[in-house]
């Protein structure tokens, strides 16, 4: 059972940007009611694209370079990276069909 992997400012580069698969990374907060919403779904899609997708969580409050860096104003936001780059940028709670089809392009 696959489950997202929480990370920091200080793992960013390694785990995302050095990546070899595609990176879904989840911008949250604990405060962050739609963060909580989302990520039932989050762990869902983990498991089902296990071993092809890696799946990470970075605490906007404990890591605010990373979040600068990409300009997340709002929560929660999920970036996909492929070879290090964002090609996907979605904002607030998305149906789990939407966040598969963003997913799938990643892959192709």
């Amino acid at each position: 059972m696959s489950k997202p992997v929480s990370i920091d400012d200080s793992n960013f580069e390694q785990t995302v940007l050095q990546a070899t698969k595609p990176v879904l990374m989840d911008f949250w907060a604990t405060w962050c009611a739609p963060c909580r919403m989302i990520a039932p779904i989050v762990d869902e899609l983990a498991e089902e694209y296990d071993g092809r997708i890696n799946f990470v969580k970075l605490d906007v409050d404990q890591n605010p370079k990373t979040a600068a860096k990409y300009g997340i104003m709002s929560i929660p936001t999920l970036l996909i990276f492929k070879n290090g780059e964002p090609v996907s940028h979605i904002v607030g709670v998305r149906p789990k069909g939407e966040l598969k089809q963003n997913l799938e392009a990643a892959l192709g």
